[in-house]
C-alpha cells in the first residue's frame, strides 16, 4: 500500500466520495448509506480513493462496497481494506463474513474466503439490499468464518 494513503473510518461526509468511487467501479450503491457506519475509507486529497462497509445481519456479515480507484491500484489498498474490514467484522463480534461479487473471485480466497452455493447463505442476508436487488443473481457468493 502507498505509504501515504491511510485508512480511517468512514464519516458522513464522505457519502458522496464513496458513491461516485462505488459508481466509477461499477458497483451498487443501494445500501452504502445504511453501511456507512461500518466503513472504511482510503482517502487522497479531496478523493476517496478505496472504501469497503459492513452490514451486520445478527452475527454474520456482510462485506460490500470494496472499491479502489483505477488509479491507486496495485499498491496493496484493496488487500489492506479487506484485512480492515474483516477485523472489523471480529471487533463487531461476527463469526461468519460474507460478500457477493462478479469480478473479484479471484482476490478473496487469500483472505480464507472460498464460494458457495447463494441458497446457504443465512436468511438474514437473503434478505438484504444486496442479495435481494443491488447484486445480479450471477455475482458469485463467498464466505469466511472468522474468530472474533
Amino acid at each position: 500500500m502507498n505509504a501515504t494513503t491511510a485508512l480511517r473510518r468512514a464519516e458522513n461526509s464522505d457519502l458522496d466520495g464513496i458513491s461516485s468511487l462505488l459508481r466509477e467501479c461499477r458497483l451498487p450503491v443501494d445500501g452504502v448509506e445504511e453501511a456507512l457506519a461500518h466503513a472504511v475509507v482510503a482517502p487522497a486529497g479531496d478523493c476517496i480513493v478505496g472504501c469497503v462497509a459492513l452490514e451486520l445481519h445478527g452475527g454474520v456479515a456482510l462485506l460490500r462496497s470494496l472499491a479502489v480507484s483505477p488509479s491507486a491500484r496495485g499498491r496493496g489498498l484493496g488487500a489492506a481494506l479487506t484485512r480492515e474490514a474483516l477485523k472489523m467484522a471480529r471487533n463487531l463480534g461476527a463469526r461468519d463474513v460474507y460478500l457477493l461479487t462478479e469480478t473479484a473471485g479471484d482476490f478473496f480466497p487469500r483472505f480464507g474466503f472460498a464460494a458457495e452455493d447463494r441458497a446457504t447463505a443465512p436468511a438474514s442476508l437473503q434478505a438484504s439490499v444486496e442479495f435481494r436487488s443491488a447484486c445480479p443473481a450471477s455475482a458469485r457468493m463467498m464466505h469466511a468464518r472468522v474468530t472474533p
